[in-house]
């Protein structure tokens, strides 16, 4: 399993727990852009929109750039892929658990089947 860091996993998925920023960071996949163009579908101010970049840029999803008064963010895709990873080992050990458990309740049902055809209602020989 990858392990990140503490305090990496945590900036990430406090990043992840804001859909403004989640939607941010689905612009960025589309390629770079500037903080007004990032900013533009949400009514908040440039300032507002500042800090939800700064919370992507502290769990190192994206990258901003200064290009005379232009601030470019691009997404890193490192930080998500890794997110990513620590996540699909709890899919893997949750989806094992509960084949085990079907399994198990699979045989619980084939046994108390196999029981209920046994028992005493079902007379073998009725036919006579």
């Amino acid at each position: 399993m990858v392990e990140l860091e503490t305090p990496q996993i945590d900036a990430v998925f406090h990043a992840l727990g804001d859909a403004t920023r989640r939607h941010m960071l689905r612009d960025l996949a589309g390629g770079e852009r500037t903080v007004s163009q990032l900013a533009e579908p949400f009514a908040m101010s440039l300032a507002a929109a500042s800090k939800h970049i700064k919370a992507l840029e502290n769990a190192g999803l994206i990258r901003r750039e200064v290009r005379g008064r232009t601030h470019l963010c691009r997404l890193e895709p490192g930080p998500l892929a890794s997110a990513h990873q620590w996540l699909s080992f709890y899919e893997r050990f949750w989806t094992n658990r509960l084949d085990v458990l079907e399994r198990l309740l699979r045989e619980q049902d084939a046994r108390k089947a196999q029981d209920d055809s046994k028992s005493p209602n079902s007379k073998e020989g009725d036919d006579q």
